[in-house]
């Protein structure tokens, strides 16, 4: 039992699970489910006592039992004491004193990622602004390599989403052709099939290879099918770059997604024997949402930002080259307005970096949320100044097939200006080579097409 009187009046707060719930900032889903907060009183208490709970008690009382849930054996069972004990005699209190003062350094950050747990991270994420989100994930780096190079300094990499509504490959050319003018996709090519159908799938792979492979990109591509979709494209020869998957934060929400920590892990190792990439070996994408587990009802009785963070943990133990929170996909249900969105994807940005991991964030709403384009201008500016790794190129920044709104090529294009960001090495070096950027990484408006692209425009 957790406990504190605030202006005579007791709260009292059952186990550590119970706490981390009270303690979050207000969301719809957490209300939704029951967990929540009562009234902002009871939150400021539960913070009040989680700041006080010792690191080390993270590792003693589990929020999912251990017998029941593989998400919770793999974080006991993978938790690196050595990295953690320079930090195990902290409270979460401390823990944020510490992270935002000097001695955190990338170098100290990086060295304790992984004795840090999805839950330690979590703690301290709900006793922090969004200034100390942002100053504290700015400090993380996360480098992953494939055919280019994620994460560095100054960088800013975008996924080129060029989905259609029945994957036209007429359509989906189109809406590659347009993000490469703007200079997206150095992330990830990567394409949300209308369906799970292999043929569809299929074809659209070899598509994407046949492109990247024809105008020489240095970037790699992605067909977000279910993994066990791509795992029989790989068994049939079909060019797999990155294998894809979404993830969650128990074994009951994996399940529901026809997914555990073995079928995981041959997917990653199919993908490994392949070796397609040319400078490096990370070759999985994964992707989350806070309200995933709670819409399974598979969170097991915890706040969806504590669930969300667990859902790092399997992806961190695949070295994945990308890693996505789509923030605001599921709805106003889970987050119901601007503000909501806003702290959440800020909050994954922080607790994905601060376990070790190359983190995007899908600045996107529903159409039905209590949110517009400005809320996401300052997600995308926050997350920029935050050190994202990658966002979303959407066409017009409306998906005409998942039907919700997200970054346009030109959000990217705005903010890498703003900030002075680049893309990755390799990708900036190509678009320079084929004048679609200039040596200072301005947008070269021509008024034709450049030239690696008139050969297959004039074949139309």
């Amino acid at each position: 039992m957790y406990r504190t009187t605030i202006a005579n009046q007791n709260y009292n707060f059952k186990n550590l699970r119970d706490l981390m719930a009270k303690a979050t900032p207000a969301r719809s889903g957490d209300y939704l489910s029951g967990v929540a907060a009562a009234h902002n009183i009871e939150r400021v208490a539960a913070q009040w006592v989680l700041a006080d709970v010792p690191l080390k008690q993270f590792l003693n009382e589990v929020l999912v039992p251990y017998e029941d849930d593989e998400v919770t054996r793999l974080i006991i069972d993978d938790h690196d004491s050595i990295a953690f004990a320079s930090i195990s005699h902290l409270t979460v209190g401390d823990f944020r004193n510490w992270l935002l003062s000097e001695h955190a350094t990338t170098q100290t950050l990086t060295a304790i990622a992984a004795g840090l747990t999805p839950e330690m991270v979590a703690a301290v994420s709900k006793i922090m602004r969004i200034q100390d989100l942002i100053l504290v994930a700015k400090k993380c780096q996360i480098v992953t390599h494939f055919r280019n190079t994620i994460g560095l300094k100054n960088r800013l990499s975008t996924r080129l989403q060029p989905n259609h509504p029945t994957d036209n490959p007429a359509g989906v050319a189109a809406s590659i052709l347009d993000g490469l003018l703007y200079g997206c996709g150095d992330a990830v090519i990567g394409i949300n099939p209308a369906s799970d159908n292999f043929i569809a799938t299929t074809q659209l792979l070899q598509m994407l290879h046949d492109i990247i492979d024809r105008y020489q990109i240095p970037t790699q591509s992605c067909v977000l099918a279910h993994v066990t979709t791509t795992l029989r494209a790989i068994e049939q020869g079909y060019p797999v770059d990155l294998v894809f998957q979404s993830i969650a934060g128990t074994q009951k929400a994996n399940n529901s997604f026809g997914i555990n920590l073995n079928l995981l892990n041959e997917a990653h190792l199919a993908a490994l024997e392949l070796n397609r990439g040319t400078i490096g070996t990370n070759c999985m994408y994964f992707e989350t949402g806070q309200g995933s587990a709670l819409s399974a009802n598979a969170h097991e009785g915890m706040d969806q930002q504590t669930c969300e963070t667990r859902a790092y943990a399997v992806a961190r133990k695949f070295n994945p080259l990308l890693v996505n929170t789509v923030v605001g996909f599921i709805g106003p249900e889970y987050l119901y307005d601007g503000k909501q969105i806003i702290r959440a994807g800020l909050e994954d940005h922080f607790c994905g970096k601060l376990l070790g991991l190359p983190m995007g964030v899908d600045v996107c709403y529903t159409n039905h949320a209590e949110a517009d384009q400005d809320d996401m201008d300052i997600l995308l500016t926050s997350l920029a100044v935050a050190g994202g790794t990658f966002i979303m190129g959407v066409p017009g920044a409306d998906d005409v097939m998942l039907n919700y709104q997200s970054t346009s090529f030109h959000d990217a294009l705005y903010v890498r200006q703003t900030l002075g960001l680049r893309p990755a090495p390799e990708f900036e070096k190509w678009l320079q080579q084929h004048k679609i950027f200039s040596t200072n990484n301005q947008l070269i408006y021509q008024s034709e097409m450049p030239a690696i692209f008139k050969p297959s425009l004039q074949k139309l």
